[in-house]
């Protein structure tokens, strides 16, 4: 089978189209877009497609009807009536003020005029840029397309102060669209963040945002359906290259990278630009991931001492998703725009409210975040620590406490004595998130009727029942263990269950003593490690 190129790093739907590149058939959606409203919002988050949306919607709106052909939408009852279009991508706007955004939109507005063969008189950057919508009018209702309509805020996020100065430039120039209805055909804006989007649109009260709208939650993304029709050669050549069957191989591409979610309602969609490194590839990797990390985020989780565990069991209802302050970021909403979280489960917990479950969307961005997050709370390097876990693992299955431990305090080594978070919650975290990276079974804070464990790890050889005592000996680690019956609901799962007990310094001199006892203690079948 012939395979038709992937479009890898190209986002002009006219440049895939006369290339013979392969296209995923959105117009169906498009179609409903455009003939259903006249002005939307749409935040995703980053290389899902967005600005490949914006450059079909161009296409369209042009009346390149040719294009089109063999697409859904080439057989509708579309007119293709073409229109002048207002295209900006904010993300070409490097400015490290506001004052500077401002001259930047006024120069970006003043291209686009001379492209169309509009003069402008001298006037703000928002006055010139209604004068741009005014003067296109004349030759028919004007179409407005605008991606990374948040990039300038985005790029500030670490200087809160300009970055609201920044909003207030986007909110003057945005507003003009709210007084120009009678000049306009269609307008569309685009990007990753809903937090900015209250200030930056105040006043627009017509604009429709389908960023959780059922009807659009595969507008971006591929479904697998999409998938496996579009891709099947690439599918076939994969399997391939793996040894492995077509099933079991889109069995392992559905666990690395499906899951994305949108709405309540919710078709799961892959991220496209992972979907393509892998069949261009041909190997598993982080692809997506690789392309930004999310510093800021990570930063943030820190400043605000958020417990990362709690994102094992996250349940959230429709106000997680409308804090969108820049006055006081929060972290939930930030994840799920960015990508890092997504609806797992809506549930209809009475006639008007409702509560979703979110969680990692994949394994790509579960293993990778929480790369991130190791590397940002403990001493090792990211590239570093995967290693370590797996050197971790094999000193569990193999009962080798010692070299277990010796692992161990290499994650806890050089944290500094004045960290912001409480001393034992920091330890717990790095714990939890090495558990985490290994796919091991692990439940942080488990909730009992006499107490709270402070981790579970779980393997094919055994259950092990950690408890951390800050300052403390290893041996009351383990008599609280036993006094509170930590291992009852364990004991079930006829595997050899394991009380640890784990001490931590004060100092700042990490793990300091350990002991482990198998359930029964009377067999003193005990490992204990020595006092630093």
């Amino acid at each position: 089978m012939e395979l038709k190129p992937l479009p890898i790093g190209i986002q002009e739907f006219e440049k895939i189209v006369t290339e013979g590149r392969l296209y995923v058939d959105k117009t169906e959606y498009i179609y409903r877009l455009i003939t259903g409203g006249v002005v939307y919002f749409l935040s995703r988050p980053r290389r899902f497609g967005k600005s490949l949306l914006v450059s079909t919607l161009e296409a369209i709106f042009k009346g390149q009807r040719d294009l089109f052909r063999g697409l859904w939408i080439h057989g509708s009852d579309y007119d293709w009536r073409p229109y002048p279009v207002i295209r900006m991508d904010l993300s070409v706007i490097q400015a490290d003020t506001a004052a500077g955004v401002k001259q930047a939109l006024k120069r970006y507005v003043g291209v686009i005029a001379r492209q169309h063969d509009v003069t402008l008189a001298e006037g703000e950057y928002n006055e010139q840029f209604a004068d741009l919508i005014r003067a296109l009018a004349e030759r028919g209702p004007v179409v407005v397309l605008v991606d990374e309509y948040d990039k300038p805020i985005i790029d500030h996020l670490d200087d809160i102060e300009e970055a609201k100065r920044i909003r207030k430039v986007l909110q003057g120039f945005y507003t003009i669209l709210k007084g120009m209805g009678e000049y306009l055909r269609f307008v569309f804006l685009t990007g990753v963040s809903k937090f900015s989007k209250v200030g930056v649109f105040s006043g627009l009260n017509h604009l429709h945002d389908i960023t959780m709208d059922n009807r659009y939650s595969a507008l971006l993304g591929i479904t697998g359906a999409e998938m496996r029709a579009a891709f099947a050669g690439y599918i076939e050549r994969l399997a391939a290259a793996e040894g492995s069957s077509r099933a079991a191989v889109l069995e392992k591409i559905a666990y690395w990278y499906d899951g994305f979610c949108f709405s309540r309602r919710c078709v799961s969609v892959y991220n496209p630009f992972s979907l393509l490194l892998l069949f261009d590839t041909l190997e598993f990797r982080s692809h997506w991931f690789e392309t930004a990390t999310p510093t800021f985020l990570i930063n943030l989780i820190k400043q605000r001492r958020y417990d990362v565990r709690n994102l094992e069991h996250l349940t959230v209802d429709d106000l997680a998703f409308s804090s969108y302050d820049l006055e006081n970021l929060r972290i939930i909403p930030l994840l799920f725009q960015a990508g890092y979280l997504t609806i797992k489960k809506y549930e209809q917990v009475s006639d008007t409210e409702g509560l979703y479950r979110l969680y990692y969307p994949n394994y790509e961005v579960e293993r990778s975040f929480l790369r991130c997050l190791l590397g940002s709370f403990g001493p090792v390097e990211e590239g570093e620590a995967g290693g370590y876990v797996w050197e971790l693992v094999t000193a569990l299955r193999e009962a080798d406490w010692s070299r277990f431990f010796d692992i161990l305090k290499v994650f806890f080594a050089g944290i500094p004595y004045d960290i912001q978070i409480p001393r034992e919650r920091y330890y717990q975290t790095i714990f939890y998130l090495l558990f985490k990276l290994i796919g091991l079974h692990v439940e942080a804070e488990v909730r009992t009727n006499r107490g709270r464990i402070d981790a579970v790890v779980e393997t094919r050889q055994g259950v092990y029942i950690f408890e951390f005592k800050m300052g403390g000996e290893a041996a009351a680690a383990l008599e609280q263990i036993r006094e509170r019956g930590y291992d009852e609901r364990y004991l079930s799962t006829g595997k050899p269950v394991y009380h640890v007990g784990v001490s931590f310094s004060l100092e700042g001199r990490g793990i300091v003593d350990w002991q482990v006892e198998p359930h029964a203690p009377t067999t003193q079948d005990r490992n204990q490690g020595g006092t630093q």
